[in-house]
């Protein structure tokens, strides 16, 4: 029986690109503040790495940087190195907010999908699996680049904020290499990092001034894009 998608929930997202001191500064107050991510290290910080996929005629990138309104990209995802606890994920923006619907998969289904060995997702009855080998068939999705970065997570329940300080970006080639935790990547940050903001319906005040940075404003950032370049 093939399930049926709930309701995408939508919530606002704001990016800042930020230098070292900026960083140091904010973070040191968000530290004060609030709580780190409970999935977290001792330091309150986790690796991410996520394989992205993309058309031949990189659809997703281009929408990106064209600012179409409503866009979506297909990525795997694990934290750390731990690749037991693997996610596809698909991200979609539509009118300024974000939302994501994301399954659990295997490593053995993971590398399936990327040698293109997906008839198997027929059978799995998720209904993003379902929509991933459409797509897969359909548009010619494939692995395209490894983004990897450090993050630094903290989270106010008031409404359901998490505040993201994400280092150290690094791109790599997509494919198999995904899973291996000690390939090499090419450093790709220029020494800034990316402040996000994510809230429901309202962002407290209390947040609002804590990331607060003076000559700094919201902007387009994609780390799929910076990295893309390096293609």
């Amino acid at each position: 029986m093939i399930k049926q998608h709930p309701p995408l929930k939508l919530r606002h997202e704001y990016k800042h690109i930020i230098n070292r001191l900026d960083d140091q500064i904010v973070t040191s107050r968000l530290r004060k503040l609030f709580q780190h991510d409970a999935n977290a290290d001792s330091h309150g910080i986790y690796r991410v790495s996520s394989l992205y996929f993309d058309t031949p005629y990189d659809k997703a990138l281009r929408q990106k940087i064209d600012g179409v309104n409503r866009r979506e990209k297909f990525r795997l995802r694990y934290y750390g190195d731990d690749c037991s606890f693997l996610r596809l994920e698909k991200k979609c923006k539509t009118g300024g907010l974000c939302g994501k619907r994301s399954v659990r998969v295997t490593e053995t289904q993971a590398r399936r999908m990327l040698s293109g060995e997906i008839e198997f997702l027929l059978d799995c009855g998720h209904p993003l699996l379902l929509e991933f080998y459409s797509k897969m068939r359909g548009q010619l999705l494939s692995p395209k680049t490894v983004v990897v970065y450090e993050r630094e997570a903290f989270v106010y329940e008031p409404g359901n904020v998490r505040v993201t300080v994400d280092r150290n970006l690094h791109s790599g080639p997509g494919g198999a290499a995904f899973f291996d935790t000690r390939r090499r990547l090419t450093p790709v940050s220029d020494g800034l990092s990316v402040l996000e903001v994510k809230y429901d319906a309202f962002l407290p005040e209390l947040v609002s001034m804590a990331v607060q940075i003076p000559n700094r404003r919201a902007s387009a950032y994609s780390k799929y894009a910076v990295c893309r370049r390096y293609d």
